[in-house]
Protein backbone atom coordinates (compact mmCIF):
# COMPACT_ATOMS: atom_id res chain seq x y z
CA UNK A 1 0.00 0.00 0.00
CA UNK A 2 1.28 3.48 -0.86
CA UNK A 3 0.99 5.39 2.20
CA UNK A 4 -1.80 6.42 4.78
CA UNK A 5 -5.33 6.60 3.12
CA UNK A 6 -6.24 9.26 1.27
CA UNK A 7 -9.39 11.34 2.05
CA UNK A 8 -10.25 11.72 -1.90
CA UNK A 9 -8.27 10.05 -4.88
CA UNK A 10 -8.80 11.73 -8.19
CA UNK A 11 -8.13 10.27 -11.17
CA UNK A 12 -6.48 12.61 -13.50
CA UNK A 13 -5.12 15.68 -13.90
CA UNK A 14 -7.08 17.77 -16.65
CA UNK A 15 -9.27 20.79 -15.77
CA UNK A 16 -12.26 18.87 -14.05
CA UNK A 17 -9.91 17.04 -11.52
CA UNK A 18 -7.49 19.56 -10.47
CA UNK A 19 -10.30 22.10 -9.96
CA UNK A 20 -11.95 19.41 -7.69
CA UNK A 21 -8.46 19.08 -5.69
CA UNK A 22 -8.08 22.56 -5.16
CA UNK A 23 -11.85 23.27 -3.99
CA UNK A 24 -11.52 20.36 -1.71
CA UNK A 25 -7.99 20.78 -0.48
CA UNK A 26 -9.03 24.63 0.18
CA UNK A 27 -11.06 22.79 3.22
CA UNK A 28 -8.21 21.05 4.54
CA UNK A 29 -9.05 17.53 2.74
CA UNK A 30 -6.20 15.41 2.17
CA UNK A 31 -6.24 15.21 -2.22
CA UNK A 32 -3.84 12.61 -4.50
CA UNK A 33 -4.64 13.52 -7.69
CA UNK A 34 -2.87 10.87 -10.07
CA UNK A 35 -2.08 11.62 -13.39
CA UNK A 36 -0.96 8.75 -16.90
CA UNK A 37 1.74 10.76 -18.11
CA UNK A 38 2.96 13.92 -17.17
CA UNK A 39 0.34 16.21 -15.54
CA UNK A 40 0.21 18.18 -18.99
CA UNK A 41 -0.44 15.65 -20.81
CA UNK A 42 -4.35 15.97 -20.82
CA UNK A 43 -7.39 16.71 -23.63
CA UNK A 44 -7.41 20.29 -21.37
CA UNK A 45 -3.32 21.40 -21.95
CA UNK A 46 -4.84 21.31 -25.86
CA UNK A 47 -7.93 23.08 -25.72
CA UNK A 48 -7.62 25.95 -28.10
CA UNK A 49 -11.28 27.33 -28.50
CA UNK A 50 -11.92 28.54 -25.06
CA UNK A 51 -15.23 28.40 -22.17
CA UNK A 52 -18.56 28.96 -22.91
CA UNK A 53 -20.16 31.82 -20.55
CA UNK A 54 -22.75 34.73 -20.44
CA UNK A 55 -21.13 38.50 -20.18
CA UNK A 56 -21.88 40.21 -23.34
CA UNK A 57 -25.10 42.78 -22.04
CA UNK A 58 -27.07 41.76 -25.83
CA UNK A 59 -26.43 37.92 -24.93
CA UNK A 60 -28.86 35.45 -21.84
CA UNK A 61 -28.52 32.58 -19.87
CA UNK A 62 -32.18 31.90 -21.75
CA UNK A 63 -30.09 32.45 -25.31
CA UNK A 64 -27.28 30.26 -24.24
CA UNK A 65 -29.33 27.63 -22.83
CA UNK A 66 -31.35 27.36 -25.80
CA UNK A 67 -28.23 27.13 -28.13
CA UNK A 68 -26.85 23.92 -25.98
CA UNK A 69 -30.33 22.04 -26.34
CA UNK A 70 -30.84 22.95 -30.11
CA UNK A 71 -27.28 21.45 -30.48
CA UNK A 72 -28.31 18.26 -28.36
CA UNK A 73 -30.57 16.87 -30.62
CA UNK A 74 -33.71 16.49 -28.00
CA UNK A 75 -31.74 14.70 -25.61
CA UNK A 76 -30.13 17.18 -22.90
CA UNK A 77 -31.32 17.30 -19.73
CA UNK A 78 -32.90 20.68 -19.66
CA UNK A 79 -32.43 21.09 -15.93
CA UNK A 80 -28.79 20.08 -16.48
CA UNK A 81 -28.35 22.79 -19.32
CA UNK A 82 -29.58 25.54 -17.18
CA UNK A 83 -27.19 24.66 -14.06
CA UNK A 84 -24.06 24.46 -15.92
CA UNK A 85 -24.85 27.34 -18.15
CA UNK A 86 -25.84 29.21 -15.16
CA UNK A 87 -22.65 29.23 -13.20
CA UNK A 88 -19.73 29.89 -16.66
CA UNK A 89 -19.65 33.76 -15.09
CA UNK A 90 -18.46 31.92 -11.89
CA UNK A 91 -16.44 29.72 -13.35
CA UNK A 92 -14.85 32.69 -15.71
CA UNK A 93 -13.96 34.58 -12.14
CA UNK A 94 -12.53 31.09 -10.08
CA UNK A 95 -9.86 31.18 -12.82
CA UNK A 96 -9.04 34.09 -12.78
CA UNK A 97 -8.58 33.98 -9.21
CA UNK A 98 -6.74 31.18 -10.04
CA UNK A 99 -4.38 33.13 -12.19
CA UNK A 100 -5.59 32.31 -15.54
CA UNK A 101 -5.13 35.15 -17.83
CA UNK A 102 -7.55 35.58 -20.70
CA UNK A 103 -7.60 38.16 -23.84
CA UNK A 104 -9.16 41.22 -23.06
CA UNK A 105 -9.80 44.42 -25.53
CA UNK A 106 -10.16 47.20 -25.01
CA UNK A 107 -13.49 49.53 -25.52
CA UNK A 108 -14.33 53.41 -26.37
CA UNK A 109 -14.37 54.23 -23.23
CA UNK A 110 -11.02 52.83 -22.87
CA UNK A 111 -11.62 50.67 -20.06
CA UNK A 112 -11.01 46.79 -20.90
CA UNK A 113 -13.25 43.41 -20.95
CA UNK A 114 -12.75 40.45 -21.55
CA UNK A 115 -12.62 39.18 -25.63
CA UNK A 116 -15.41 37.30 -26.97
CA UNK A 117 -15.23 34.90 -29.84
CA UNK A 118 -18.71 33.03 -31.32
CA UNK A 119 -18.09 29.55 -32.31
CA UNK A 120 -20.10 27.08 -34.14
CA UNK A 121 -23.72 26.71 -32.71
CA UNK A 122 -23.66 29.87 -30.43
CA UNK A 123 -26.15 33.00 -31.77
CA UNK A 124 -23.69 35.30 -29.95
CA UNK A 125 -20.45 35.64 -29.08
CA UNK A 126 -19.96 33.97 -25.48
CA UNK A 127 -16.50 32.01 -25.59
CA UNK A 128 -13.62 33.30 -23.10
CA UNK A 129 -10.46 32.59 -24.38
CA UNK A 130 -7.02 33.23 -23.82
CA UNK A 131 -5.68 33.64 -27.24
CA UNK A 132 -5.81 30.20 -29.14
CA UNK A 133 -4.56 28.45 -26.23
CA UNK A 134 -7.03 28.35 -23.82
CA UNK A 135 -6.39 24.78 -22.51
CA UNK A 136 -3.10 25.29 -21.76
CA UNK A 137 -3.79 28.67 -20.08
CA UNK A 138 -5.85 26.74 -18.20
CA UNK A 139 -3.96 23.89 -17.46
CA UNK A 140 -0.70 25.06 -16.29
CA UNK A 141 -2.45 27.90 -13.79
CA UNK A 142 -4.33 25.56 -12.16
CA UNK A 143 -1.22 22.65 -11.78
CA UNK A 144 1.10 25.68 -10.22
CA UNK A 145 -1.69 26.27 -7.63
CA UNK A 146 -1.95 22.19 -7.47
CA UNK A 147 1.67 22.06 -6.51
CA UNK A 148 2.16 24.99 -3.96
CA UNK A 149 -1.05 23.46 -1.75
CA UNK A 150 -0.20 21.40 0.91
CA UNK A 151 -2.93 19.65 1.04
CA UNK A 152 -2.19 18.08 -2.39
CA UNK A 153 -0.41 15.22 -3.64
CA UNK A 154 0.57 15.14 -7.04
CA UNK A 155 1.02 11.62 -8.89
CA UNK A 156 2.95 11.43 -12.31
CA UNK A 157 3.42 8.24 -14.58
CA UNK A 158 0.75 6.51 -12.61
CA UNK A 159 -2.12 4.54 -14.43
CA UNK A 160 -4.85 2.99 -12.84
CA UNK A 161 -5.30 -0.92 -13.33
CA UNK A 162 -8.38 -1.32 -11.41
CA UNK A 163 -10.78 0.13 -9.03
CA UNK A 164 -11.21 -1.47 -5.59
CA UNK A 165 -14.64 -1.85 -4.21
CA UNK A 166 -16.41 -3.51 -1.33
CA UNK A 167 -19.73 -4.05 0.59
CA UNK A 168 -20.11 -4.51 4.25
CA UNK A 169 -23.14 -5.10 6.33
CA UNK A 170 -23.30 -1.46 7.53
CA UNK A 171 -22.99 -0.46 3.93
CA UNK A 172 -24.65 -3.36 1.92
CA UNK A 173 -24.44 -0.96 -1.85
CA UNK A 174 -20.85 -1.54 -3.68
CA UNK A 175 -18.95 1.63 -2.36
CA UNK A 176 -15.56 2.60 -4.09
CA UNK A 177 -12.62 2.57 -1.57
CA UNK A 178 -9.46 2.93 -3.70
CA UNK A 179 -7.53 1.45 -6.55
CA UNK A 180 -4.35 -1.02 -8.06
CA UNK A 181 -1.91 1.72 -8.97
CA UNK A 182 0.25 1.08 -12.31
CA UNK A 183 3.55 3.61 -11.18
CA UNK A 184 5.02 3.32 -14.85
CA UNK A 185 8.34 4.42 -13.83
CA UNK A 186 9.14 2.04 -11.26
CA UNK A 187 6.92 -1.06 -13.05
CA UNK A 188 5.12 -1.97 -9.87
CA UNK A 189 1.12 -1.90 -8.38
CA UNK A 190 0.05 -0.39 -5.87
CA UNK A 191 -3.09 -0.34 -3.90
CA UNK A 192 -3.84 3.42 -2.89
CA UNK A 193 -7.14 3.75 -0.48
CA UNK A 194 -9.17 6.57 -0.19
CA UNK A 195 -12.63 7.76 1.43
CA UNK A 196 -13.81 8.82 -1.99
CA UNK A 197 -12.63 7.79 -5.44
CA UNK A 198 -13.04 10.50 -8.32
CA UNK A 199 -12.75 9.79 -12.17
CA UNK A 200 -11.75 12.80 -14.06
CA UNK A 201 -10.05 10.60 -16.69
CA UNK A 202 -11.10 12.60 -19.83
CA UNK A 203 -12.67 10.89 -22.79
CA UNK A 204 -11.87 7.87 -25.75
CA UNK A 205 -11.53 9.38 -29.03
CA UNK A 206 -8.52 7.26 -29.24
CA UNK A 207 -10.36 4.57 -30.15
CA UNK A 208 -10.07 6.12 -33.69
CA UNK A 209 -7.58 5.89 -36.09
CA UNK A 210 -7.40 10.23 -36.52
CA UNK A 211 -8.21 11.89 -33.45
CA UNK A 212 -7.35 15.38 -32.23
CA UNK A 213 -6.76 14.30 -28.73
CA UNK A 214 -3.30 13.77 -27.18
CA UNK A 215 -2.42 9.80 -26.99
CA UNK A 216 -4.14 9.96 -22.67
CA UNK A 217 -7.48 9.57 -24.14
CA UNK A 218 -8.52 6.06 -24.17
CA UNK A 219 -11.18 5.85 -22.04
CA UNK A 220 -10.44 4.76 -19.00
CA UNK A 221 -12.12 6.13 -16.68
CA UNK A 222 -15.53 4.24 -18.70
CA UNK A 223 -13.55 1.26 -18.80
CA UNK A 224 -12.88 1.17 -15.12
CA UNK A 225 -16.11 2.11 -13.70
CA UNK A 226 -18.05 -0.14 -16.29
CA UNK A 227 -15.71 -3.23 -14.89
CA UNK A 228 -16.89 -1.75 -11.74
CA UNK A 229 -19.93 -2.26 -11.95
CA UNK A 230 -21.74 1.75 -13.09
CA UNK A 231 -23.81 2.19 -15.95
CA UNK A 232 -22.78 4.34 -18.83
CA UNK A 233 -24.45 5.75 -21.98
CA UNK A 234 -25.32 7.60 -25.21
CA UNK A 235 -21.78 6.24 -26.36
CA UNK A 236 -22.81 6.47 -29.72
CA UNK A 237 -22.29 10.28 -29.82
CA UNK A 238 -18.94 10.49 -30.45
CA UNK A 239 -17.72 14.12 -31.70
CA UNK A 240 -15.84 14.34 -34.79
CA UNK A 241 -13.96 17.62 -34.92
CA UNK A 242 -14.91 18.94 -38.15
CA UNK A 243 -10.65 20.52 -38.72
CA UNK A 244 -7.72 18.94 -38.00
CA UNK A 245 -5.03 19.93 -39.77
CA UNK A 246 -4.61 17.62 -42.86
CA UNK A 247 -0.61 17.26 -42.96
CA UNK A 248 1.77 13.97 -43.28
CA UNK A 249 3.78 14.93 -40.25
CA UNK A 250 1.63 17.02 -38.07
CA UNK A 251 -0.19 14.29 -35.83
CA UNK A 252 -3.12 15.43 -34.47
CA UNK A 253 -3.21 19.02 -34.71
CA UNK A 254 -6.41 20.77 -34.11
CA UNK A 255 -7.85 23.84 -35.68
CA UNK A 256 -9.81 25.62 -33.70
CA UNK A 257 -13.87 26.45 -34.45
CA UNK A 258 -12.67 30.44 -33.70
CA UNK A 259 -11.44 30.25 -37.04
CA UNK A 260 -14.69 30.06 -38.32
CA UNK A 261 -16.30 32.15 -35.83
CA UNK A 262 -13.90 34.86 -36.90
CA UNK A 263 -14.91 34.31 -40.58
CA UNK A 264 -13.00 31.76 -42.15
CA UNK A 265 -14.64 29.92 -44.88
CA UNK A 266 -14.37 25.84 -45.73
CA UNK A 267 -13.52 25.34 -49.62
CA UNK A 268 -12.89 22.89 -52.01
CA UNK A 269 -9.26 22.63 -53.57
CA UNK A 270 -10.92 24.89 -56.55
CA UNK A 271 -11.72 27.22 -53.88
CA UNK A 272 -15.47 27.27 -53.79
CA UNK A 273 -17.89 27.06 -50.80
CA UNK A 274 -20.25 23.94 -50.00
CA UNK A 275 -21.51 24.59 -46.33
CA UNK A 276 -24.15 26.96 -47.96
CA UNK A 277 -25.44 23.64 -49.38
CA UNK A 278 -25.35 21.47 -46.35
CA UNK A 279 -26.70 24.18 -43.73
CA UNK A 280 -27.99 27.72 -43.47
CA UNK A 281 -25.89 28.57 -40.83
CA UNK A 282 -23.24 27.98 -43.11
CA UNK A 283 -19.44 27.63 -41.51
CA UNK A 284 -21.50 28.27 -38.34
CA UNK A 285 -23.26 25.03 -38.29
CA UNK A 286 -22.96 22.47 -35.05
CA UNK A 287 -20.23 20.07 -35.32
CA UNK A 288 -22.08 16.87 -36.72
CA UNK A 289 -23.57 19.08 -39.13
CA UNK A 290 -19.74 20.49 -40.40
CA UNK A 291 -18.01 17.06 -40.09
CA UNK A 292 -20.69 15.22 -41.66
CA UNK A 293 -20.50 17.88 -44.85
CA UNK A 294 -16.77 17.14 -45.35
CA UNK A 295 -16.84 14.13 -45.14
CA UNK A 296 -19.58 13.99 -47.46
CA UNK A 297 -17.08 16.07 -50.25
CA UNK A 298 -13.95 14.02 -49.28
CA UNK A 299 -16.09 10.99 -50.57
CA UNK A 300 -17.96 12.14 -53.22
CA UNK A 301 -14.86 14.07 -55.16
CA UNK A 302 -12.40 11.32 -53.93
CA UNK A 303 -10.15 13.77 -52.56
CA UNK A 304 -7.94 13.81 -49.81
CA UNK A 305 -8.89 17.59 -47.91
CA UNK A 306 -11.01 20.20 -47.87
CA UNK A 307 -9.35 23.34 -47.62
CA UNK A 308 -10.40 26.40 -44.39
CA UNK A 309 -9.15 29.79 -45.90
CA UNK A 310 -9.35 32.70 -43.42
CA UNK A 311 -6.31 34.98 -45.76
CA UNK A 312 -8.98 37.15 -46.64
CA UNK A 313 -8.50 38.78 -43.05
CA UNK A 314 -6.01 41.76 -42.10
CA UNK A 315 -2.64 39.55 -41.93
CA UNK A 316 -2.32 41.76 -38.74
CA UNK A 317 -5.61 40.24 -37.74
CA UNK A 318 -4.66 36.51 -37.99
CA UNK A 319 -1.86 36.47 -36.20
CA UNK A 320 -3.05 37.96 -33.16
CA UNK A 321 -6.31 35.74 -32.78
CA UNK A 322 -4.56 32.87 -33.56
CA UNK A 323 -0.80 33.16 -32.85
CA UNK A 324 -0.65 29.49 -31.91
CA UNK A 325 -2.26 28.03 -34.83
CA UNK A 326 -0.09 30.81 -36.81
CA UNK A 327 3.06 29.28 -35.87
CA UNK A 328 2.04 25.45 -35.93
CA UNK A 329 0.86 25.60 -39.55
CA UNK A 330 4.39 27.93 -40.53
CA UNK A 331 6.39 24.57 -39.27
CA UNK A 332 4.43 22.89 -42.08
CA UNK A 333 4.95 25.96 -44.90
CA UNK A 334 1.48 27.18 -44.97
CA UNK A 335 1.30 30.71 -44.11
CA UNK A 336 -2.81 30.72 -43.37
CA UNK A 337 -2.50 34.48 -43.95
CA UNK A 338 -1.57 33.85 -47.17
CA UNK A 339 -3.00 30.44 -47.63
CA UNK A 340 -6.29 28.03 -46.83
CA UNK A 341 -5.12 25.15 -44.60
CA UNK A 342 -6.35 21.63 -45.57
CA UNK A 343 -8.26 20.08 -43.10
CA UNK A 344 -10.15 16.81 -41.80
CA UNK A 345 -12.21 15.64 -39.65
CA UNK A 346 -11.17 13.86 -36.89
CA UNK A 347 -12.67 12.18 -33.47
CA UNK A 348 -12.67 14.77 -31.09
CA UNK A 349 -15.08 14.47 -27.80
CA UNK A 350 -17.04 11.68 -25.77
CA UNK A 351 -20.40 13.07 -25.31
CA UNK A 352 -21.54 9.90 -23.29
CA UNK A 353 -19.99 7.77 -20.32
CA UNK A 354 -20.27 7.22 -16.44
CA UNK A 355 -24.16 8.15 -15.71
CA UNK A 356 -24.14 10.71 -13.39
CA UNK A 357 -26.31 12.82 -10.95
CA UNK A 358 -26.39 16.45 -10.61
CA UNK A 359 -23.78 16.05 -8.09
CA UNK A 360 -21.06 13.71 -10.51
CA UNK A 361 -22.20 10.73 -8.39
CA UNK A 362 -22.15 7.31 -10.41
CA UNK A 363 -24.22 4.33 -9.35
CA UNK A 364 -21.58 2.84 -7.25
CA UNK A 365 -20.85 4.95 -3.46
CA UNK A 366 -18.62 7.43 -3.08
CA UNK A 367 -17.51 6.81 -6.58
CA UNK A 368 -17.90 10.06 -8.67
CA UNK A 369 -17.06 11.14 -12.29
CA UNK A 370 -16.61 14.90 -13.71
CA UNK A 371 -15.41 15.69 -16.80
CA UNK A 372 -15.65 14.05 -20.21
CA UNK A 373 -16.10 11.00 -18.69
CA UNK A 374 -18.92 11.65 -17.65
CA UNK A 375 -22.63 11.80 -19.24
CA UNK A 376 -24.10 14.32 -17.51
CA UNK A 377 -26.79 15.22 -19.40
CA UNK A 378 -25.67 18.59 -20.76
CA UNK A 379 -24.56 17.43 -24.11
CA UNK A 380 -27.19 14.76 -25.25
CA UNK A 381 -26.59 13.94 -28.82
CA UNK A 382 -23.68 16.79 -29.41
CA UNK A 383 -22.09 19.19 -27.52
CA UNK A 384 -21.77 22.30 -28.50
CA UNK A 385 -18.34 24.01 -28.94
CA UNK A 386 -16.91 25.44 -25.36
CA UNK A 387 -19.22 24.09 -23.28
CA UNK A 388 -16.56 21.11 -22.07
CA UNK A 389 -14.14 22.91 -19.86
CA UNK A 390 -17.51 24.95 -18.33
CA UNK A 391 -18.91 20.98 -17.31
CA UNK A 392 -15.44 20.23 -16.06
CA UNK A 393 -15.41 23.38 -13.83
CA UNK A 394 -19.53 23.49 -13.08
CA UNK A 395 -19.01 19.44 -12.00
CA UNK A 396 -15.66 19.91 -10.26
CA UNK A 397 -17.93 22.41 -7.88
CA UNK A 398 -20.99 20.24 -7.76
CA UNK A 399 -18.67 17.35 -6.35
CA UNK A 400 -16.98 19.03 -4.14
CA UNK A 401 -19.84 20.43 -2.27
CA UNK A 402 -21.65 16.74 -2.04
CA UNK A 403 -18.06 15.53 -0.88
CA UNK A 404 -17.32 17.82 1.57
CA UNK A 405 -21.00 17.30 2.70
CA UNK A 406 -20.60 13.63 3.27
CA UNK A 407 -16.79 13.24 3.65
CA UNK A 408 -16.96 13.39 7.86
CA UNK A 409 -19.89 10.41 7.85
CA UNK A 410 -17.46 8.08 5.41
CA UNK A 411 -15.02 5.26 7.36
CA UNK A 412 -11.61 4.62 6.93
CA UNK A 413 -11.45 2.39 4.20
CA UNK A 414 -10.62 -0.92 5.25
CA UNK A 415 -7.27 -2.97 3.98
CA UNK A 416 -6.51 -3.78 0.44
CA UNK A 417 -4.76 -6.63 0.09
CA UNK A 418 -1.38 -6.19 -2.11
CA UNK A 419 -1.21 -6.70 -6.04
CA UNK A 420 -0.85 -10.84 -7.01
CA UNK A 421 2.06 -11.07 -9.69
CA UNK A 422 2.80 -14.18 -8.45
CA UNK A 423 1.39 -16.05 -11.48
CA UNK A 424 2.34 -13.96 -14.31
CA UNK A 425 5.36 -13.15 -16.46
CA UNK A 426 7.12 -10.33 -18.48
CA UNK A 427 5.85 -10.52 -21.85
CA UNK A 428 7.65 -11.85 -25.06
CA UNK A 429 5.61 -10.43 -27.63
CA UNK A 430 4.35 -6.97 -26.94
CA UNK A 431 4.18 -6.69 -30.93
CA UNK A 432 0.62 -8.32 -29.82
CA UNK A 433 -0.36 -5.24 -27.89
CA UNK A 434 1.04 -2.74 -30.72
CA UNK A 435 -0.75 -4.94 -33.09
CA UNK A 436 -4.10 -4.93 -31.37
CA UNK A 437 -3.87 -1.38 -30.74
CA UNK A 438 -3.80 -0.52 -34.38
CA UNK A 439 -6.49 -3.25 -35.78
CA UNK A 440 -8.72 -1.74 -33.34
CA UNK A 441 -8.48 1.70 -34.46
CA UNK A 442 -8.85 1.24 -38.00
CA UNK A 443 -11.64 -0.75 -37.87
CA UNK A 444 -13.45 1.63 -35.70
CA UNK A 445 -12.45 4.59 -37.98
CA UNK A 446 -13.68 2.37 -41.03
CA UNK A 447 -16.57 1.01 -39.89
CA UNK A 448 -17.74 3.13 -36.67
CA UNK A 449 -16.73 6.53 -37.90
CA UNK A 450 -19.28 9.87 -39.06
CA UNK A 451 -21.54 7.90 -41.15
CA UNK A 452 -22.26 4.04 -40.03
CA UNK A 453 -24.71 0.99 -41.47
CA UNK A 454 -25.94 -2.05 -39.40
CA UNK A 455 -23.46 -4.55 -41.60
CA UNK A 456 -20.57 -2.05 -40.43
CA UNK A 457 -21.72 -2.24 -36.64
CA UNK A 458 -22.08 -5.87 -37.36
CA UNK A 459 -18.73 -6.28 -38.75
CA UNK A 460 -17.16 -4.01 -35.60
CA UNK A 461 -18.43 -6.29 -32.91
CA UNK A 462 -17.20 -9.29 -34.20
CA UNK A 463 -14.08 -7.61 -34.38
CA UNK A 464 -14.47 -6.66 -30.87
CA UNK A 465 -15.58 -9.90 -29.36
CA UNK A 466 -12.04 -11.38 -31.03
CA UNK A 467 -9.60 -8.46 -30.17
CA UNK A 468 -11.37 -8.90 -26.18
CA UNK A 469 -10.47 -13.05 -25.44
CA UNK A 470 -7.03 -12.09 -26.89
CA UNK A 471 -6.50 -9.34 -24.86
CA UNK A 472 -7.83 -10.94 -21.92
CA UNK A 473 -5.51 -13.58 -22.49
CA UNK A 474 -2.52 -11.85 -22.81
CA UNK A 475 -3.63 -9.56 -19.33
CA UNK A 476 -3.59 -12.46 -17.45
CA UNK A 477 -0.29 -14.08 -18.30
CA UNK A 478 1.83 -11.14 -18.88
CA UNK A 479 2.63 -8.45 -15.72
CA UNK A 480 0.85 -5.55 -16.81
CA UNK A 481 2.30 -2.06 -18.51
CA UNK A 482 0.49 1.23 -19.19
CA UNK A 483 -0.12 0.09 -23.53
CA UNK A 484 -1.75 -2.81 -21.97
CA UNK A 485 -4.20 -1.29 -19.62
CA UNK A 486 -4.90 1.20 -22.37
CA UNK A 487 -5.06 -1.49 -24.75
CA UNK A 488 -7.55 -3.26 -22.77
CA UNK A 489 -9.55 -0.28 -21.89
CA UNK A 490 -9.74 0.58 -24.97
CA UNK A 491 -11.83 -2.46 -26.53
CA UNK A 492 -14.36 -2.13 -23.82
CA UNK A 493 -14.90 1.79 -25.26
CA UNK A 494 -15.18 0.32 -28.43
CA UNK A 495 -17.70 -2.27 -27.54
CA UNK A 496 -19.63 0.02 -25.70
CA UNK A 497 -19.92 2.26 -28.84
CA UNK A 498 -20.65 -0.14 -31.16
CA UNK A 499 -23.47 -1.63 -28.65
CA UNK A 500 -25.30 2.00 -28.04
CA UNK A 501 -25.05 2.83 -31.82
CA UNK A 502 -26.99 -0.31 -32.43
CA UNK A 503 -29.30 0.87 -29.95
CA UNK A 504 -30.20 3.38 -31.88
CA UNK A 505 -32.53 2.52 -34.59
CA UNK A 506 -32.89 6.53 -36.32
CA UNK A 507 -29.85 9.28 -36.55
CA UNK A 508 -29.74 11.74 -34.29
CA UNK A 509 -26.96 14.62 -33.26
CA UNK A 510 -23.72 12.50 -33.97
CA UNK A 511 -24.87 9.23 -35.05
CA UNK A 512 -25.53 8.93 -38.47
CA UNK A 513 -26.96 5.75 -40.03
CA UNK A 514 -27.86 5.49 -43.64
CA UNK A 515 -30.06 2.37 -42.42
CA UNK A 516 -31.96 4.97 -40.36
CA UNK A 517 -31.09 8.41 -41.62
CA UNK A 518 -33.78 10.13 -40.52
CA UNK A 519 -34.62 11.11 -36.54
CA UNK A 520 -37.40 9.76 -35.22
CA UNK A 521 -39.84 11.62 -33.61
CA UNK A 522 -42.91 9.64 -33.20
CA UNK A 523 -41.50 9.56 -29.62
CA UNK A 524 -39.89 11.35 -27.00
CA UNK A 525 -35.94 10.66 -27.59
CA UNK A 526 -34.31 8.14 -25.18
CA UNK A 527 -30.69 7.76 -23.64
CA UNK A 528 -29.10 4.65 -25.01
CA UNK A 529 -28.05 3.00 -21.63
CA UNK A 530 -25.83 0.01 -20.85
CA UNK A 531 -26.25 -1.80 -17.72
CA UNK A 532 -22.93 -3.87 -17.02
CA UNK A 533 -25.26 -6.81 -15.51
CA UNK A 534 -26.65 -7.36 -18.61
CA UNK A 535 -23.24 -8.33 -20.35
CA UNK A 536 -20.36 -10.74 -19.84
CA UNK A 537 -17.75 -8.47 -19.73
Amino acid sequence: MTGKPFDVLIIGSGGAGLSLALKLADHSVNVAVLSKFALTAGSTYYAQGGISAVFDAEDSIESHIEDTLNAGAGLCEPEIVKLAVTYGKNSINWLREQGVVFTEETVITGETKLHLTREGGHSHRRVVHAADATGKAVSLSLIERAMEHSNITLFEHHNVVELITTKTSANPNKAAIGAYVLDSKKQQVNAMSARVVVLATGGASKVYLYSTNPQSATGDGIALAWRAGCRVSNMEFMQFHPTCLYHPHAGSFLISEAVRGEGGKLVLPDGSPFMQHFDPRGELAPRDIVARAIDHEIKKRGIDCVYLDISHKPADFIREHFPNIYEQCLKFDIDITKQPIPVVPAAHYTCGGVMTDSYARTDIDNLYAIGEVASTGLHGANRMASNSLLECLVFADRASEAILKTLADIPAPPAIRDWDESKVSNSDEEVVVSHNWSELRHFMWDYVGIVRTNKRLHRAMSRVELLKREIAEYYGNFRVTSDLLELRNLVIVAELIIRCAQLRKESRGLHYTLDYPDTDNSKPPQNSILIPEQFNH
